[in-house]
């Protein structure tokens, strides 16, 4: 999916609803172990939409503080805060919240009941999902040669990728104990997977024992606990998203060969037959469950991308016409 389809100007009642919808599932998909919100994000055509609208928004919340001490009025807040897409970006966010506190006891109780089911479900939802940021990428200008297919470059560099995810993804779970001192750079690590697809905030969350505590603090309203949280949150996003905007405007065609390999290495948690510590085993017991779950994960994604491309292919011939 492409954020093009994502006109500039007032949004209908329609769309919005549709954005409300495309946060839910963003949300949904950081409270499963293994699924990224990136990935999502890039799924529904609303990542770089979301991205370089909350670079501006944390650029313009900046400058207007420093600006706010010095005197010097609101002029460059007001500038960036103009660039965000306000219409887009509220109802995602609203969407994610909803789904963070409403999904968080119902993801839990499917992936601790049916973990090899789900996980094939994201398997097959994620290796289709590969085709969006490889579809950007061949569609941007490579330097020298246009637009066109990844050279032996390229594909080296989406290698290397993806096999430093698989390693970080492959690491064995820790127990880290709740406090301030381990939140708070668990809250930055987290987040910064939300913003990076194919890395997920929950699975890293896993890695660190934190998993379980933080979904619980979510279904108990732990306030204490989820404070210092979102304040590592904000810090990881304020850094991660700034560099990501930056490379996606200068550096466009590489950010997404890049990012094509990271969610490909991401694939590795989520072989539906694993052990209690991670370890991967043949496919035992219910082969057919995950399997068919893979599948539907798969077509669900192919079918989008087909119809995507058919509405774009509409209007673009309505707009020759006109």
């Amino acid at each position: 999916m492409v954020d093009t389809h994502l006109e500039h100007g007032r949004r209908t009642p329609a769309q919005a609803a549709l954005d409300v919808v495309r946060g839910a599932l963003i949300g949904t998909a950081e409270t499963v172990p293994g699924v990224s919100g990136g990935t999502v994000a890039l799924m529904t055509g609303v990542y770089e939409t979301l991205l370089t609208s909350a670079g501006h928004a944390i650029a313009g919340i900046r400058e207007g503080a420093v600006d706010l001490v010095r005197g010097r009025g609101f002029a460059r807040a007001r500038s960036q805060f103009a660039n965000v897409r306000w219409a887009v970006l509220l109802p995602v966010l609203i969407g994610m919240g909803i789904a963070l506190v409403s999904m968080a006891h119902v993801m839990e109780t499917l992936v601790t009941e049916h973990p090899e089911t789900m996980r094939g479900f994201f398997l097959g939802l994620v290796l289709a999902s590969l085709a969006v940021p490889y579809r950007h990428a061949t569609a941007s200008s490579a330097p020298r040669r246009g637009p066109g297919r990844l050279g032996a470059r390229e594909w080296a560099i989406a290698a290397a990728a993806a096999v430093v995810v698989a390693v970080i993804l492959s690491l064995p779970v820790a127990q880290l104990e709740p406090a301030p001192y381990v939140l708070v750079p668990a809250g930055a690590i987290a987040v910064s997977a939300l913003v990076l697809p194919g890395l997920s905030g929950s699975f890293l969350l896993l890695t660190m024992g934190l998993y379980e505590p933080t979904l619980e603090a979510l279904n108990d309203r732990d306030l204490g606990y989820l404070a210092q949280f979102a304040l590592g949150a904000v810090i990881g996003l304020v850094s991660i998203v700034k560099l990501l905007q930056w490379l996606l405007e200068h550096h466009r065609r590489l950010t997404l060969v890049i990012l094509t390999g990271v969610m490909a290495g991401s694939l590795v948690a989520l072989w539906p037959w694993q052990d209690d510590s991670r370890g991967y085993l043949a496919p035992t017991g219910n082969v057919a469950g995950p399997l068919l779950a893979a599948l539907g994960g798969f077509a669900i994604v192919v079918i989008v991308l087909i119809a995507e491309h058919r509405l774009l292919a509409r209007r673009e011939a309505h707009g020759a016409e006109a």
